[in-house]
């Protein structure tokens, strides 16, 4: 199977295509960016972007993701530093940092989205063990 992935793409063999897309990217293409969380949608650790769209890689089958363009944490700020990222930079948001990546891709598809501000806190349901919160939530209203 052939994935774009952040503007590149990658053949891999993929032994069953029911496989998430989460594995493809950290075990077989080996960007480690987007984390493993919960495996069933509630923690927002491994959300990536396809096709523009916030998706949970640890449910989304691979097989469902070829011909599309898929942006992982590692893609996000290509050109420089995306917005969300710049306003966790300013807001010195992550304390471990494991469920960031996943929190920023999901900002960034509010913003692909048209959302700002409140709009976008109100979207981000992503879990943070470390309790960032309130950092999130001001450097979400920045943006």
């Amino acid at each position: 199977m052939t994935f774009n992935v952040n503007g590149k793409n990658y053949t891999v063999s993929v032994s069953n295509p029911d496989m998430p897309l989460l594995w493809v990217l950290r075990d077989l293409i080996g960007l480690t960016g987007t984390k493993y969380g919960c495996g069933i949608e509630v923690c927002g650790a491994c959300t990536v972007l396809i096709d523009g769209q916030r998706e949970h890689s640890c449910v989304f089958d691979a097989s469902s993701a070829v011909g599309k363009k898929i942006v992982t944490i590692e893609g996000l700020g290509a050109g420089g530093l995306h917005p969300a990222q710049q306003a966790w930079v300013d807001e010195q948001v992550p304390q471990c940092g494991y469920c960031q990546p996943g929190m920023l891709m999901t900002v960034a598809g509010a913003i692909n989205d048209g959302h700002r501000g409140k709009e976008i806190a109100s979207e981000c349901k992503n879990l943070c063990v470390c309790g960032t919160y309130p950092r999130i939530k001001k450097a979400l209203s920045n943006l």
